[in-house]
């Protein structure tokens, strides 16, 4: 598989990652034999960077990821590109919590370490940004980290612009993680400029719009009840039925491609620069399958540029992530 730069670091991951956050949780029924050779035959395919948090199903995801790549990491730990991540919590009513105190920082590293099984963790990012601990504090407890060889990168996860540069100031910033697609283009108002500026790369995480571009549903009957796209704003009953028309449209694209759908929204995002780095994630090997051949579509200025204009002329109906989500968005 090509491989692409993680920003000024030197190093090169997979040109497609994968994220992990709904192998066994979130999206529908868990069944962890597929998720378990999904993610085996990603490794197989040559993809070198997997995405976990310590917050997905509460420690379990990286338990599972960890226990599924062991017999990889045994055969050569530098193979493998592990990142993960912790500042984003539930409380016990479900509301959301942050937390960048030192303390909590060096308490969650040393827990991921072990629920991976790693000696260290090839990038961790703070999976939101806490306004009530300075950025330099909470930057600074990770470079030491780093120098104590528990973490080898630093990364912020949907950090403001100002965010990122007090950060950098602090000690380098490998990636700034962020939701991109050709329906969430937010990180276009300046964030991508100042991440090149800087020499920091950029993982774009749901690149297929939480599968609604891939084409997973159409109606929010699909979605089954334990499905955590069912409090997603763009997937209600109006919202969906407005944004269905640009699934529509993308699909007669890919069509006229000769790609799938989800294809034609890897390959567009791939085309953004060789700097970006999506993480889409499935826990269907056929999915997977079909992801990867995104790496063979090339598409031209003019076509990236049609399909932008396509989806920004349709418009977009809903915020990204329910409310409480969208309140911890370092804006």
């Amino acid at each position: 598989m090509d491989s692409r730069p993680l920003g000024s670091t030197g190093v090169e991951v997979s040109a497609l990652g994968f994220g992990c956050m709904g192998l066994i949780g979130w999206y529908g029924q868990r069944d962890d034999e597929e998720a378990r050779a999904t993610l085996l035959a990603a490794m197989e395919h040559g993809i070198t960077h997997f995405d976990t948090a310590s917050s997905y199903q509460q420690g379990e995801n990286e338990r599972f990821v960890g226990a599924t790549l062991k017999s990889a990491l045994q055969c050569g730990r530098e193979r493998l590109f592990i990142a993960s991540k912790f500042g984003l919590l539930r409380d016990p009513a479900g509301g959301v919590l942050l937390d960048n105190r030192p303390e909590s920082l060096r308490s969650a590293v040393d827990a991921s370490l072990a629920r991976l099984g790693l000696e260290y963790i090839d990038l961790y990012y703070l999976h939101r940004i806490d306004p009530a601990v300075p950025i330099e504090e909470s930057v600074g407890t990770l470079a030491a980290l780093v120098r104590e060889g528990k973490i080898r990168h630093v990364g912020l996860s949907e950090c403001s612009i100002t965010t990122l540069r007090r950060a950098c100031a602090v000690h380098p910033i490998a990636a700034v993680q962020s939701e991109y697609s050709l329906w969430v283009r937010d990180p276009e108002s300046g964030m991508l400029a100042t991440c090149r500026e800087l020499g920091v790369g950029f993982v774009a995480y749901s690149p297929l719009g939480r599968g609604f571009l891939a084409g997973d549903f159409s109606s929010f009957d699909q979605l089954p009840a334990n499905d955590v796209r069912r409090q997603q704003p763009r997937f209600q009953a109006e919202a969906l039925a407005h944004n269905r028309a640009i699934a529509e449209s993308l699909n007669r694209y890919a069509a006229a491609r000769g790609c799938s759908t989800a294809q034609l929204a890897l390959a567009w995002l791939l085309a953004q620069g060789q700097d970006i780095l999506p993480i889409p994630g499935t826990k269907h090997r056929t999915r997977l399958t079909e992801n990867i051949g995104a790496l063979s579509i090339r598409l031209s200025s003019i076509e990236a540029a049609e399909l932008a204009a396509l989806v920004s002329a349709l418009g977009i109906q809903g915020e990204r992530h329910p409310p409480g989500m969208m309140q911890v968005l370092n804006g």
